[in-house]
């Protein structure tokens, strides 16, 4: 009831999709694939007579699912809370919403768990998974219950800070970077500011329980803050306490300031501004470029007033990784096993960057649908290739900090003597074909889907479960200890499940003998690729990411220039 009928609607409606059985029995399926492709890496054929190393393997095990639930979890949760209230504002319904006698704590409160419901049931799926593991040993029931203790507190504080950035900023791109951002720079702060102060309690202590990570490191090895002890007491009530707080205090500030941010100044300034141009008769006008769609991404600021502070926060995040490499100490341990802190820079970098030109790229289709000027374009001559080429040459000057940060990272490495010219060139024009497939993959779910929710949340999706998967594969090859011929039926199931995900992402919609051997494709390439590196064939990895996803680009990039009158709708024909 506090909630009031906005979450109501979301209870009584949710179950009734199909997309929510599915989504409950493939997370299911995907961690019973996962289970199988770490038994086959730890053990391959071999017969299992030592119940040490049952237990040892669920302990494994269970690390690696709370990893692998705790990042999607917490993805999910920030998607899905700033994706649902920035749709309400594109469609102009969050209007209506205010001038009914709904509270402003039915409008947040409701929103939030309303778009949190997906999550919440996958975290309750995994119990049984967890409680499954715990079967093998290693495992005991407290560590299974804080673990979803910490996982339900860590999507609320994640759910309500993207409801919070939603109601406070307008355009759907920037409520998606300022969420994505915003997160990432929190955790970075907090383990800056942990670093800086130092020592084992106060201050210090304070912030750490505010890290889920942290607090999930700690579930996993209670014996490291407690080597003393002959049985040590596992619990995770002070980080569950403390980032529970931390998520009442973010909805708390949220409810005062709602009807603040809502509705947006920038109406009753387009409204004083139209009233103004009446009585007023233009003499000098703006040249538009030949191609109106370029000009009207580049010049004007069609994606908000605030990009500056995007790019601000994102080179703020470069900046704490640069100064996370420079002190790095000489006996500092890999990451993962297999990475520098310079390479593990990097690639956080690289991710950030990726989900951040997706982002950019869905939302400079989905933002002209939701404010109805798309069909003011398709009524006008503008071609097929103005547009997709238009919106490309915006979305790559909007998002050229994305290609240019870790180019001055490469260039950084390359003089510190720790990248030779030859893997230089190797990153760099990998780079530049991940941006020209996150790009396109944006565009292409913005066409795909006409539901601008859908659209957004299959991009953003697909790319993160993309790195997702890489990193899950690292560790699991990292486990192998180099004995990688016994694990190839494992890595073979790992990929078909890939296959079937990118198949629904990417095919089921716009169906093409080309998107049907990208999704296919893209798999097995990943994981020849890391494979690869690891065993230093940097030559062969950078011919294997060119051709798969350059050529899932342009599988992208032909449906989408060719059949765009289709995909939108559009009846009239090419100019001659």
């Amino acid at each position: 009831m506090f909630a009031g009928p906005l979450l109501t609607r979301d209870v009584l409606t949710t179950p009734r999709q199909w997309q929510h059985f599915l989504m409950r029995s493939g997370y299911v399926a995907a961690f019973a694939i996962l289970l199988y492709t770490a038994g086959q890496t730890t053990f391959g054929f071999q017969q299992i007579r030592n119940i040490g190393d049952v237990a040892q393997f669920g302990s494994y095990v269970f690390g690696l699912f709370a990893a692998v639930q705790l990042s999607l979890v917490i993805a999910g949760a920030l998607l899905f809370s700033a994706n649902t209230v920035a749709q309400e504002k594109d469609k102009r319904t969050l209007i209506l919403l205010l001038m009914t006698d709904l509270r402003s704590h039915e409008l947040v409160v409701g929103k939030l768990l309303g778009s949190l419901l997906p999550v919440f049931t996958l975290i309750l799926v995994s119990l049984p998974i967890f409680c499954f593991l715990r079967l093998l040993g290693g495992v005991s029931m407290s560590q299974v219950l804080w673990l979803e203790a910490i996982c339900l507190v860590s999507v609320l504080a994640a759910g309500a800070w993207g409801t919070l950035v939603a109601y406070w900023r307008d355009k759907t791109f920037q409520t998606l970077a300022v969420t994505v951002i915003g997160a990432l720079l929190f955790i970075a702060i907090i383990e800056f500011l942990v670093a800086i102060i130092g020592g084992d309690g106060g201050v210090a202590s304070l912030l750490a329980l505010l890290n889920p990570y942290r607090a999930l490191g700690d579930l996993l090895n209670p014996l490291a803050h407690q080597p003393d002890v002959a049985a040590p007491t596992i619990s995770a009530a002070k980080p569950v306490l403390a980032i529970g707080l931390l998520a009442a205090g973010l909805i708390t500030y949220t409810i005062a300031r709602v009807r603040v941010w809502n509705p947006s100044r920038s109406v009753f300034e387009q409204v004083r501004a139209a009233a103004k141009a009446e009585g007023e008769t233009r003499s000098r006008h703006r040249a538009v470029w030949s191609n109106p769609v370029v000009w009207r991404e580049i010049i004007t600021r069609a994606y908000g007033r605030k990009m500056l502070v995007i790019k601000g926060a994102y080179l703020l995040i470069a900046a704490l990784l640069a100064l996370w490499v420079v002190t790095e100490p000489a006996s500092s341990p890999l990451v993962l096993g297999m990475l520098a802190r310079s390479g593990a820079a990097f690639a956080v970098l690289i991710v950030v960057g990726m989900l951040l030109l997706a982002a950019q790229a869905v939302t400079a289709l989905t933002t002209e649908r939701d404010s109805q000027t798309l069909e003011l374009l398709l009524v006008t001559d503008i071609t097929a290739k103005e547009f997709i080429f238009g919106k490309l040459a915006g979305i790559f000057y909007n998002s050229k900090e994305v290609l240019l940060v870790p180019l001055a990272f490469l260039v950084w490495f390359a003089a510190r003597g720790e990248l030779s010219v030859e893997n230089f060139l190797y990153l760099f024009i990998g780079l530049v074909v991940l941006a020209c497939f996150c790009a396109m993959l944006g565009l292409h779910g913005a066409l795909s889907y006409t539901n601008s929710r859908k659209a957004i949340l299959h991009s953003l999706g697909t790319v993160f479960f993309l790195f997702v998967g890489t990193f899950v594969c690292i560790v699991l090859l990292v486990e192998a200890r180099g004995d990688y011929s016994l694990q190839l039926p494992a890595f073979v199931v790992f990929a078909v499940g890939g296959t079937i995900g990118l198949m629904a992402s990417l095919a089921a919609r716009n169906p093409s003998p080309a998107l049907l051997l990208t999704s296919t494709m893209l798999p097995f390439a990943t994981i020849y690729s890391i494979l690869g590196f690891l065993m230093g064939n940097t030559l062969g990895v950078a011919a294997v990411i060119i051709a798969a996803y350059g050529f899932a680009s342009i599988a992208m990039l032909i449906p989408a220039v060719s059949e765009f009158d289709y995909a939108l709708g559009r009846t009239t024909l090419e100019r001659g």
